[in-house]
């Protein structure tokens, strides 16, 4: 049998925006199941151990500890918005979306200050929750780390340089700039119905003697069209940057994300990383943390990457990171350096089963979704989750068209 560190991996990291495979029919329980029980798949889990699961990702899976420091950020309250609140116009709906989108948590920062926080499910301000491919534009921010302290010398730099362990393979040309943008032009299979994928055989596949088990198995990949010329989506490239970054800079992710910004920036809580079988972090998946300390992931962000004033990320990163830099084929949408574009200058961390952190630059707002959708993906929970984000977009507009004055008639 598989161990369990297996059995979850192979399900738990699946493309954002594609088609959901249907759902299975699961056994109804109301018990809490045991780690034991989840040594499946995990579309084959119901909702009570989906909802488990997610909050007690440390006990089903090998992680490493994220660090926290000694002192935290804080994160004021701010008034209310009023119309989402016991009482206000649109709280009976947003109760429903809770609900109907088996939300376990919802954080709304506006100026740096808590404008909501709900909690369901069990979940709690002192419990962490599954990242999902969340992580991955965390890993770009290491990335953009990387390359200001100067371990990493340039995005045009190839792989190679990096991990050796790729020379001659298809990856011998690709740049780090194309891997950031999924451009690398290498074959990838992330279809979560095939258990022939490679997102399946990636966790299934034995690495080579004293290799890291993502550079075993994605130096083996053959070209598919030119580096630079075709974006496809691929968690196995997500984890080989996480091999880059521990290569280039000489440390775990989960140790260089605690030095570069977790204790610096003062994270409330320690979080963690999950690892695969050759004890690396597994870049493209599942980081457990507080919904506020991906509140305050995002805030970073929209700050610009700043600690103390001086960024710790290479000057122009998240302007770069965060415009689309690769053609998804969706109107309106891109990819930017791991991060989900859209043309009006929002962008987005998107992980399965309903995860996200949602940053408008242009009216300074955070938005951080953690869910248990009994779906990995799906078109109806997108749709209701762009309306909420709008619904919310147009709360902040309409108090800030409010606080103007009243223009003078000539």
């Amino acid at each position: 049998m598989p161990s369990l560190r297996f059995s979850i991996s192979i399900f738990s990291i699946a493309a954002v925006f594609t088609v959901a495979a249907q759902p299975v029919i699961q056994p109804v329980t109301t018990a809490d199941p045991t780690p034991a029980q989840l040594q499946r798949p995990l579309a084959t889990w119901n909702q009570t151990e989906r909802e488990w699961a997610f909050r007690n990702w440390d006990k089903v899976a090998n992680t490493r500890t994220i660090r926290r420091g000694v002192n935290i950020k804080s994160l004021p309250a701010g008034a209310p918005l009023q119309a989402l609140v016991e009482g206000g116009t649109g709280a009976k709906k947003l109760d429903q979306y809770i609900i109907d989108n088996k939300v376990s948590g919802m954080l709304v920062l506006h100026d740096g200050k808590i404008r909501l926080e709900r909690y369901a499910l069990g979940h709690s301000a002192s419990d962490r929750w599954t990242s999902f491919s969340v992580a991955k534009s965390i890993t770009s921010t290491l990335v953009g780390a990387a390359v200001k302290d100067g371990s990493i010398k340039s995005l045009d730099d190839p792989l190679t340089r990096y991990i050796k362990g790729l020379a001659g393979s298809a990856y011998e040309a690709v740049t780090v700039r194309q891997l950031l943008t999924m451009t690398s032009g290498v074959k990838w299979n992330e279809d979560y119905t095939d258990p022939k994928s490679d997102v399946a055989r990636f966790y299934f596949t034995p690495p080579d003697a004293d290799t890291d088990a993502t550079v075993s198995y994605m130096r083996k990949l053959k070209r598919d069209v030119p580096a630079g010329s075709k974006w496809l989506y691929s968690t196995g490239e997500t984890n080989l940057l996480g091999v880059l970054v521990s290569q280039a800079t000489g440390k775990p992710l989960a140790v260089y994300l605690s030095e570069k910004i977790w204790a610096p920036y003062g994270m409330e809580l320690d979080a963690s990383w999950t690892l695969g079988v050759t004890d690396h972090e597994q870049a493209g998946c599942c980081l457990q943390a507080s919904l506020r300390d991906f509140g305050r992931i995002g805030q970073f962000v929209l700050e610009g990457g700043k600690i103390d004033g001086k960024s710790i990320v290479a000057d122009g990163w998240f302007a770069a990171a965060t415009t689309k830099q690769a053609d998804i084929g969706a109107q309106g949408r891109g990819y930017g350096y791991q991060w989900w574009t859209r043309d009006d200058g929002t962008y987005a961390a998107v992980g399965i089963h309903g995860q996200m952190i949602n940053i408008d630059p242009s009216r300074k707002l955070v938005v951080v979704i953690t869910s248990a959708w009994p779906v990995a993906t799906g078109q109806k929970e997108s749709g209701a989750c762009n309306a909420l984000l709008a619904g919310i977009a147009a709360l902040i507009d309409a108090e800030k068209n409010l606080e103007m004055p009243p223009r003078v008639a000539n």
